[in-house]
């Protein structure tokens, strides 16, 4: 569930009912935004319910370097250069940002033909980011 800062009681009820009930055999991970892990603690039924409390941050330009040719094929032949040029330029070491330029590039690389990630196609792609 992302973005669970705003949920209401009602919501959180109901996944809690949901967790209870044996023959769903289901598994929630909420993630939110600033606030979040204020307002999960504010519902005590639920949260006696959580069994991690994970904080994540930025990746740092050593981890951008790292873990972002292993998230995607087009990311795994690319010039180093050109990672830390995306991350500097749109993405930031925010994996939801990667996700999305990803997304982008990908329609780039289909649409041009191009093999690999280049800067021209990354300006391209950095314009169709919200």
């Amino acid at each position: 569930m992302d973005e669970a800062q705003w949920l209401n009681g009602e919501a959180f009820e109901y996944f809690r009912y949901l967790w209870d009930e044996p023959s769903t055999q289901l598994a929630i991970i909420f993630v939110g935004g600033e606030g979040c892990h204020t307002v999960l603690r504010r519902e005590p039924m639920l949260s006696s319910r959580i069994f991690i409390w994970q904080h994540f941050t930025r990746l740092n330009p050593d981890e951008v370097l790292e873990a972002i040719p292993l998230f995607h094929p087009i990311w795994a032949d690319a010039d180093p250069d050109d990672i830390t040029f995306a991350d500097s330029h749109a993405a930031h070491g925010n994996f939801l940002a990667w996700a999305q330029l990803t997304a982008h590039t990908r329609t780039a690389l289909a649409r041009t033909g191009r093999p690999r990630v280049d800067q021209e196609l990354l300006r391209w792609a950095f314009s169709r980011l919200g």
